[in-house]
Order: structure tokens, then sequence, then C-alpha cells
């Protein structure tokens, strides 16, 4: 019945397979992205159900996607885009070319546009979906300090425009004076930079500036860094996951730094006290915006959505849809939700049969 294309041994992949388990179907069939990026010819069973997960990390995918070179290291975003997205288009023409066809539960080209973060704010944007206001192209940085004084940004969040798990993300603060703070996850070595699980900061302007000048080249999206709520003490935002253009599970990630990312020290929250904070109008707000984002992408049965909750509680902003967003182990579906006492791969597996019995 499914058939996922993935990295074989992934945390994603073998959640997926036992939620397929659960609902009485046979394991899926995997296909490694290793096989798909090689070129040859890809064994989608005909007629399935097609998932595409998350390359992963699998050191020999990286390499084909990245090149040679250190894992860990920051950087190649636009190489690994270029390989990708390339792979992405070897997966729908099998698809398409497989007899009695494959369905594929995520638009390859809606894939596309999630992976690169300019695009994907742009396309949220133009659709009316609140999102941080967003700088013009940086070049270096130079160019960034000139583009933020132009705006009257005095803080701003610096992306890849092809990364993820916050590999690379700078939250940069230009204080009056001439100070600058930058607070990033990637720490120097003697070859370079490179991922690390301890968020660090930078504090003098020309190892700022060195920072900034070595991610450029690969692409950058500038955004405006909106001052989140907290409670307690930590800063918090919300992974929400829509699947079939429903919001159904969620996670509070906390963190006393600008990164809420979990394996970068943030915590998880309570869902309750934010929804008390929001009230149940603003609750339901938030989530509206969510479903509003994933509707953007109609073509993906799942998008994971990261909700910015502004001090006051008052405003919400989207700051990102991830077409692999849905790795929350121990979530459960939201109360009163068609996905209530589902995780998020059983809800997939529900939703999927569902929408596949109706297009029968």
């Amino acid at each position: 019945m499914f058939t996922v294309v993935g990295a074989p041994g992934d945390r994603r992949t073998e959640l997926f397979t036992a939620a397929c388990r659960s609902a009485g179907l046979a394991a899926p069939r995997v296909v490694g992205w290793a096989q798909v990026l090689h070129g040859g010819e890809l064994p989608i069973v005909p007629g399935s159900l097609l998932r595409i997960d998350s390359p992963g990390g699998d050191p020999e995918v990286d390499r084909l996607l990245r090149g040679p070179g250190d894992p860990t290291r920051v950087g190649g975003g636009a190489r690994w885009y270029a390989s990708f997205t390339a792979g992405l288009g070897r997966v729908a023409a099998a698809a398409a070319a497989t007899a009695s066809g494959a369905r594929l539960l995520g638009d390859v080209d809606e894939i596309a546009v999630m992976c690169d973060k300019r695009r994907c704010h742009a396309r949220l944007r133009s659709a009316g979906v609140p999102v941080p206001e967003a700088l013009p192209p940086v070049h270096d940085y130079a160019d960034l300090r000139a583009r933020m004084a132009q705006a009257g940004m005095d803080q701003v969040f610096v992306k890849p425009a092809h990364g993820s798990s916050a590999s690379g993300v700078v939250a940069l603060r230009a204080a009056r004076g001439g100070r600058v703070r930058a607070v990033t996850s990637a720490a120097r070595t003697g070859t370079g930079l490179v991922n690390a699980l301890r968020v660090r900061a930078y504090e003098t302007e020309p190892e700022v500036a060195q920072l900034i000048d070595e991610l450029a080249p690969d692409g950058l999206h500038v955004e405006r860094w909106l001052p989140k709520a907290a409670l307690g003490g930590r800063v918090l935002d919300l992974r929400v996951v829509v699947i079939a253009g429903e919001p159904t599970h969620v996670v509070v990630r906390t963190s006393r730094s600008p990164m809420t990312n979990l394996h970068l020290g943030g915590a998880r929250g309570s869902v309750g006290a934010v929804r008390d904070a929001l009230g149940s109008t603003g609750w339901e707000r938030a989530l509206d915006v969510c479903a509003r984002a994933a509707a953007c992408f109609p073509g993906s049965l799942m998008v994971g959505v990261d909700l910015l909750v502004q001090i006051g509680w008052r405003r919400v902003a989207v700051g990102e849809v991830n077409a692999f967003g849905d790795l929350l182990p121990g979530i459960t579906g939201l109360p009163g939700t068609w996905a209530e006492g589902l995780d998020t791969y059983v809800a997939q597996v529900h939703a999927a049969l569902a929408a596949h019995a109706v297009a029968a």
C-alpha cells in the first residue's frame, strides 16, 4: 500500500512503518535516498501511496547531496538544494511512469518551496499569512548591516536559505554604539564552521562579520527578529503539525536562548499553559494561521508549521513551514480533533487511506 522514499533505519521511517503495521497494513517498501541520488531505477510499488521523507543524517547521502566533507559542517546548502530537488524530480518521474501510477502524498514542487526559506516566505506573504518582515537579498556582512539600517531593524534572524535544524542560523542584535552580538549553534574549528549542540555567542564585529561572510555564498534569508512570548522565564514558539488541512498536533518549544530547537537545549513546554495565555479566541486564531499556512501547500498531506507567538500574546506569525516536520515522539493529537490519541504517523496513515478511498 505504501512506498517510502527515505533513509533506511531513520527514526521517521521506523515510526511510519510502525504506524502502517498498527493499521493492519504491510510494512512499506523503503527506497533509500542514496538509491535516488545515484540515479538508478526506483522500485516503486505500482499503485502505492508514496511518501517522501527527509534524507536524514546518512553520511553517504550527505556526501551525494553536498559533496565530500565532514557531515557536521555548516554550509553547502546551495549544492544540497540543487541535488535534492533533482532527486525529487526523479521520484516524481518514477511515480508517474509506474504502472497504475503511484500517488504522491507530498507534491515535489511544494517540498522544493518549503526547503527554500526565501520562496516559502514569499508564498506565505503573498497569501496574506502573517510572517516576519524580510530584508531584500544580502550578499555579505556589510550588505546586511546596510539593509538593516535602511529598514530600521536592529535585530534580525539570519538563516541559510536551504538549512534545517537551525544549522547556521544566527540571531543577530546590533545595538547602538556599534556593539553587536550573534547567537548561533555554529562553532568555529580549524577547518571552518561545524554544527554544535551548544548555542554560543560571538560579540566582536570582526568575528560576527566573518561568520556572516562565510554563510552568505550559499544564500541567506534575513527577517526581523520578533520578540517571543515567554513562560517561566523561557521564550517559546510552537511546532504545529497540520494533517489534511487541520492542525492536529502541537509541541511547545521553550528556551533561555533565541533558539528553541529541542536538540539545542530547548525543552518542551505546556500546551495547556500556552492555550490559557492566548485565551480561547487567541488559540483558535493561532491554529487558523497554521491552517492558512498549510493551505499554501495543498498537495502536501502534512506540513509542520513553526508559529511565533509574540510578546503580549496578541499576535502570531509563521516562521517556517517544514516538509518533514512530523517527528514529535510521544505527542498525540489535540483533544477534540479527529487525530486525538493518534501520533503524527498513525494520523497520516489514516488520513492517506481516507483520501485514497475518496479518490478511488
